[in-house]
């Protein structure tokens, strides 16, 4: 009797581990400024891990809070910096150095200026944005050490990439904790980690910014970090004319050259996030050329003339949902653009 009951137990047991690491785990939660939800197959104690993490980095990158590194090393203009903030940083001023004028974290005293951050929305006159322009340049932040220094009257923002940095951080604990599979979506930036239950590739939906909660299509894609930036996401209006919060670092002002949104898909978080808000910036034919250039990383840009540009990687892959009809073309190695047939 004591046998059976052993074994019993055994088995009790080990469907119990089973359906521990094999069930899906699922979580919701604020932090960063939007809402987070995680779908985890074959791990049941990382949605935990993962929710923490997404605070302490919160803690450490907002430039509001007063405790956060960002935050003291814009009050201070000079300090010693966590190894997440420090690490952060100096990858953010090497894509900057090689996106030149399309990606500046010390564009933040212009965003805050325009009311993109207290909400006091309001246009800043000409002279005004001159000067916030002679504040914009990221060379000249130095990092000594552990320390950063800011030249007399700028700040810098982490918020471009904090989430694509979250997302890799993501990518590492799941990796600890055995996952089989895994959805983050982290407020617009995408982790995609293993695979589906069924093997299936993951389905991702592109917002409309028109109705961003719609989609305009879809993308069938493999792990990797999807990041879209769109003028929808914040936005005010004055005398007739939307002002959006993404701003050109060479003019102070918010973009305006006819892009509604950009999504980027590669392996690296950082990377698809810096690219979403650049590309953004760049407009469909610059957009081109950088990815041309470069070529680790695919995108969708949908123009407000109704054309949808999609590099060739990704092409086959992208499906437009019913009901829309945008000019796809496909972004080619060579320098033009070939339509893609419905």
């Amino acid at each position: 009797m004591k046998k059976r009951i052993c074994i019993i137990l055994c088995i009790i047991l080990i469907v119990t581990l089973s359906a521990c690491t094999c069930g899906t785990s699922e979580a919701s939660f604020q932090a960063m400024d939007t809402v987070m939800s995680l779908k985890v197959w074959g791990s049941s104690d990382a949605c935990e891990k993962l929710e923490d993490r997404a605070h302490a980095l919160d803690e450490r990158l907002s430039p509001t809070c007063a405790d956060s590194d960002i935050y003291r090393l814009n009050e201070n203009g000079s300090a010693a910096l966590s190894d997440d903030a420090l690490s952060l940083i100096k990858r953010t001023l090497e894509l900057s150095a090689q996106m030149k004028a399309y990606f500046d974290p010390t564009v933040y005293p212009a965003v805050c200026e325009w009311g993109f951050i207290d909400g006091n929305y309001h246009v800043p006159d000409d002279e005004w944005l001159a000067a916030l322009v002679s504040l914009i340049d990221s060379s000249d932040v130095v990092v000594d050490g552990d320390t950063v220094s800011l030249k007399s009257g700028m700040s810098i923002d982490l918020g471009a990439v904090a989430k694509g940095y979250l997302a890799d951080e993501c990518r590492e604990i799941l990796y600890d904790s055995n996952a089989s599979g895994a959805v983050l979506n982290l407020g617009g930036t995408i982790l995609l980690y293993g695979s589906k239950p069924d093997g299936s590739d993951f389905k991702v939906g592109v917002a409309d910014p028109e109705n961003p909660a719609g989609y305009f299509g879809y993308l069938s894609c493999s792990e990797g970090v999807i990041a879209t930036s769109g003028g929808y996401e914040r936005f005010f209006e004055q005398d007739g004319k939307r002002y959006i919060h993404i701003l050109d670092p060479t003019t102070a002002k918010p973009v305006d050259n006819g892009t509604l949104s950009v999504t980027v898909f590669s392996r690296d978080g950082v990377l698809s996030d810096a690219l979403s808000t650049a590309l953004f910036v760049m407009g469909a034919d610059k957009a081109a050329e950088h990815w041309r250039s470069h070529r680790n990383y695919d995108y969708i840009l949908l123009s407000d003339d109704g054309k949808l540009f999609i590099t060739e990687g990704i092409a086959d892959s992208f499906t437009l949902a019913d009901g829309y009809h945008f000019e796809i073309i496909t972004v080619s190695q060579e320098d033009a653009y070939a339509k893609k047939q419905p």
